[in-house]
């Protein structure tokens, strides 16, 4: 099902949590902030919106933790109802697309809930106070084409960088509906 994320509720406090990746290695929301924020996005394996952005997605994830962003990466789907997305395939898939930061299972689905978290993939950018300024989509580019494509997380991070907030204006992203419980 085609889902449109909410709009960005500017100043929302990011709800800690520690989560585990598929070798068991914990990880902090707290631990991974960088010095100017932080991404959280919620993606999944087998969803063809997040096919059609990963190459992208982990391009500009590389750059935002250049720029000094701390980035992870969530997957809130029920993998008993999704085969697709169970622990061992999230490997397979990070390690396919040479993810530069951590992929973490939401084995409870709070964190995905706790966040509002609707759709494959669903973006939130953190200042570094925590405060969520984005909540949009990952560029403008049209579903298999790439090419020209202004890359909006990555700009909304950067001036969330230098002004302490984001652009006023944010287009939701688009995606598959998570598959709850």
């Amino acid at each position: 099902m085609l889902l449109d994320g909410p709009i960005c509720d500017f100043g929302w406090k990011a709800p800690a949590f520690t989560l585990c990746d598929p070798d068991g290695r914990q990880y902090s929301s707290d631990d991974a902030m960088g010095e100017n924020g932080l991404l959280v996005a919620f993606i999944c394996n087998h969803c063809p919106y997040v096919h059609a952005i990963i190459e992208r997605l982990v391009a500009d994830a590389k750059t935002l933790q250049d720029d000094g962003f701390g980035v992870l990466a969530v997957m809130s789907n029920d993998y008993r109802k999704v085969p697709a997305d169970s622990p061992p395939e999230m490997k397979r898939f990070a390690h396919k697309h040479s993810f530069t930061f951590p992929y973490l299972i939401d084995e409870d689905q709070s964190v995905g809930k706790a966040y509002g978290a609707v759709c494959t993939p669903d973006f939130f950018g953190f200042s570094n106070k925590g405060e969520l300024q984005y909540r949009g989509r990952l560029d403008d580019a049209k579903m298999g084409v790439a090419s020209n494509r202004t890359p909006e997380l990555l700009e909304a991070m950067r001036l969330v960088s230098t002004a302490g907030c984001g652009p006023e204006h944010q287009i939701p992203s688009m995606g598959c509906s998570i598959k709850w419980r």
